[in-house]
């Protein structure tokens, strides 16, 4: 019986900017590869912070190769932890695999145990860092209004992306500014088994995977801020399992943002800042900031049939799954019914073969998709909007809906809830001087 996952000591080589992160499960071992971008900064790889990130990062990584068959116990011999991160790391081997745990129907909450030497060497001397962001872009909508709010306040940052591809690039070329990207190799004996009877598959915190990365990156290319793009209702979550609410958005959450800042404060003695700015908003609001520019509408998408390991041919929206149907609800309230067709090369909403879909969103079905998808609340309120709207109130979806949505929910409550979409959150932790530029912008 396999009981333990071993996290082994991960080695970087700073003259190809090859990360190498080792692991075993059992009789299995496994070696995943990171090529960070060259070249980077001697004296900053050579650095007590940036030797922290690396074990912190290997640890983070291993939910991957972990989940194969989810055992109670880990162990990091080689990574001394301290108090705090030690319970990062069981937060996110805990919650960040909530999903996973759920859907495999998985008792681990409150079971793990983490075995790992105490690091005992006190404060980490602060390294220096430029005063510039590192922006993930991930080629939906988010990531690009960051890039509009960012530009227009005057803030340097450039763009980051692992394993990046279709909408990614698209993206960042229509930027015309200089990324830096990472390669992220799994092992493939680990992809296969995945595949294979008696092991387990499902979802890891990509968010919280991609962060760690993108940590190792700010550090060895002098950046201090690594700025998200994550909206407030990435906090909802899915369903209750074992005891706790289960959130596939949880690395995307408020609550585990302000755990993995602190994390990577105290890595770096307090010199790396991580954020997200887009923590303010609803979803619906961030579409409706992103309606101001047009130059991104045929490079940019949400739909994750472009971002499976496999890839994606086809077209930037599949029209099918549940997180094309969000981003074309969010955003009919707020553009033009041509333009929005014209984005997605169909009419979402008046397709009756949608109408399910539609509902789960909205409450009005089901359970809430596992999909990064905004709240039940938000889109019942967009759907609402719509049937007010007279681009829209006649499209098949929603005229099958209108009854039962003010069945459920009153119109007063509706109304309420889409204003409260477009009011502005104070809880967040963007640094104030800049939450202050773009709230006057964002108007």
């Amino acid at each position: 019986m396999t009981d333990t996952f071993h996290i082994d000591e991960p080695a970087f080589d700073p003259a190809t900017g090859e990360v190498r992160l080792p692991y075993r499960l059992g009789d299995l071992r496994f070696t995943e590869v990171l090529r960070l971008p060259a070249p980077a900064d001697p004296a900053l790889a050579d650095t007590a912070s940036f030797r922290k990130l690396l074990g912190l990062t290997a640890i983070v990584l291993g939910t991957s190769y972990f989940k194969l068959k989810a055992p109670l116990t880990i162990a990091a011999p080689a990574i001394p932890l301290t108090d705090a991160e030690r319970a990062f790391v069981i937060d996110v081997y805990e919650n960040g695999l909530g999903e996973f745990y759920a859907r495999n129907n998985l008792a681990r909450f409150g079971r793990l145990t983490l075995e790992a030497p105490a690091d005992t060497q006190g404060a980490i001397p602060r390294p220096e860092l430029r005063h510039r962001a590192l922006l993930p872009i991930g080629g939906g909508k988010d990531s690009l209004v960051s890039v509009d709010l960012l530009s227009h306040v005057g803030a340097e940052f450039t763009p980051f992306a692992v394993n990046p591809k279709g909408p990614i690039v698209t993206s960042v070329d229509a930027l015309g500014v200089t990324p830096l990207y990472v390669t992220r190799t799994l092992d493939p004996e680990m992809v296969r088994l995945g595949k294979e009877p008696g092991y387990f598959n499902g979802h890891v915190p990509s968010t919280a995977i991609n962060s760690m990365i993108a940590a190792l990156c700010a550090l060895l290319h002098g950046y201090d801020e690594i700025v998200l793009s994550n909206e407030r209702s990435a906090s909802e979550g899915n369903v209750e399992f074992d005891g706790r609410e289960t959130n596939h958005q949880y690395s995307k959450s408020l609550g585990f943002e302000l755990l993995l800042a602190d994390t990577l404060a105290n890595a770096t003695g307090g010199a790396l800042k991580y954020y997200s700015l887009l923590r303010p908003y609803s979803e619906a609001r961030i579409a409706s900031l992103f309606t101001n520019a047009g130059r991104f509408d045929h490079v940019f998408s949400s739909c994750n049939r472009n971002f499976r390991l496999n890839g994606n041919d086809g077209p930037l929206w599949c029209g099918e799954c549940p997180k094309c149907h969000f981003v074309f609800l969010i955003f009919a309230p707020f553009m033009a019914k041509e333009r929005l067709v014209g984005i997605f090369g169909q009419d979402l909403l008046d397709n009756p073969a949608n109408e399910r879909s539609f509902r789960e969103l909205a409450g009005l079905a089901g359970q809430k998709p596992w999909e990064c998808v905004g709240e039940i609340l938000e889109a019942a309120a967009c759907l609402y909007t719509l049937t007010r709207h007279a681009d829209w109130h006649e499209d098949a979806v929603v005229r099958a809906v209108k009854a039962d949505l003010f069945a459920q929910y009153g119109e007063e409550k509706l109304q309420r809830a889409m204003a409260e979409c477009l009011t502005d959150s104070h809880d967040h932790h963007i640094p104030p001087a800049l939450a202050a530029k773009v709230a006057a912008y964002a108007v």
